[in-house]
């Protein structure tokens, strides 16, 4: 639908069309709602060989699930737009005003953030190239993937410890690379030393890669440790370029007094603290999964249309009454005239 200055009026816009904002858009398509989803086709988990852990779409690889995401969601009327969302911000009727990237400009009743994180790793050279391949961060991604090989953890703070004992549940063969982190208390001393995960003092310089496979850890002064995997947590902050002007704000996740990244706060819905937006995905939970992810998206695209069926049944109330008042108004306006006219 256009708007009388022939701006596209939408329902909804989904600002970010991963996991969870292909899922909002299917279910608010199929609840008969218009929807827009602005996304630039470049996901978090793009670099990944598959998706885990979700249930009847086991390895597939992630362009694909969002290919077929993006067919599954036009199959019921929803829109997409290639790009990004550039601003949004409140109009006088309630609603939005959404600046795309390209320069074009669309109207939502409601606004849906699935806008995702952005991963800032480590400083080591080389990380960044095998930064979904075998450079990881979450076990149940891709533990089983690297089971029983030698796998490094990069300590970066109090939390490497945590890591190294969880990633030991998919090897025998873990080496602590102390790193940037603190130097471990006697407890976790004790703690790594019964699971027999090995600790590697000094800063790590550098990878070692052959024939395009991480091979090995360099560390300071050029002692090499073998491993085929290593584990990093990066700080994960929100995509926050959508946020800017809508007066959303950012909270930190903290575990053990260590940042782990940024998020939007949301209620149990997806719902934000700005009336009318609403937020799923990665930007609402920084530990969220992909199956998590869309479910969030499902569970907000419901509230939102039950949120617009409120809406859409006040303006009905509203229409209805008004020829009733108009009639009340015209009568009242006749019994005074009539009076006049008999002196009355």
């Amino acid at each position: 639908m256009d708007s009388p200055e022939g701006t596209r009026r939408y329902d909804v816009v989904v600002a970010g069309g991963g996991a969870a904002g292909l899922s909002a858009a299917l279910t608010l398509g199929r609840a008969r709602r218009s929807v827009l989803v602005v996304d630039a086709g470049e996901p978090r988990n793009g670099p990944a060989d598959g998706v885990h852990n979700y249930l009847g779409q086991e390895g597939v690889p992630p362009g694909e699930l969002l290919a077929r995401g993006r067919r599954e969601m036009a199959g019921y009327g929803g829109e997409l737009a290639e790009g990004t969302v550039a601003a949004a911000r409140r109009e006088e009727d309630g609603g939005f005003r959404v600046e795309l990237s390209d320069g074009r400009s669309v109207l939502a009743r409601r606004l849906l953030v699935t806008t995702g994180l952005a991963d800032e790793l480590p400083d080591v050279p080389g990380l960044a190239q095998r930064w979904g391949r075998e450079v990881l961060h979450c076990p149940y991604c891709h533990g089983w993937e690297v089971r029983d090989q030698p796998i490094g953890v990069l300590a970066t703070g109090p939390m490497g410890v945590e890591q190294a004992l969880l990633w030991r549940q998919w090897s025998e063969h873990v080496t602590l690379f102390l790193h940037t982190a603190p130097e471990p208390d006697d407890d976790a001393c004790e703690r790594l030393a019964a699971r027999g995960i090995a600790l590697a003092d000094g800063r790590v310089e550098g990878l070692r890669v052959e024939e395009d496979r991480l091979t090995g850890v360099v560390l300071a002064g050029g002692r090499a440790v073998a491993v085929r995997a290593l584990v990093v947590a990066p700080l994960s902050t929100v995509r926050a370029g959508v946020l800017t002007g809508l007066g959303l704000e950012t909270a930190e996740m903290e575990m053990k007094g260590h940042v782990l990244g940024t998020y939007v706060p949301v209620d149990p819905s997806g719902a934000t603290a700005v009336p009318g937006v609403w937020a799923a995905g990665n930007v609402a939970n920084v530990a969220e999964t992909v199956i998590g992810s869309a479910n969030a998206g499902t569970r907000a695209a419901a509230a939102m249309n039950a949120d617009l069926v409120a809406e859409d049944t006040r303006r009905a109330v509203d229409a209805r009454r008004a020829p009733f008042s108009a009639a009340m108004e015209r009568e009242s306006c006749e019994r005074v005239l009539g009076d006049r006219r008999h002196g009355l």
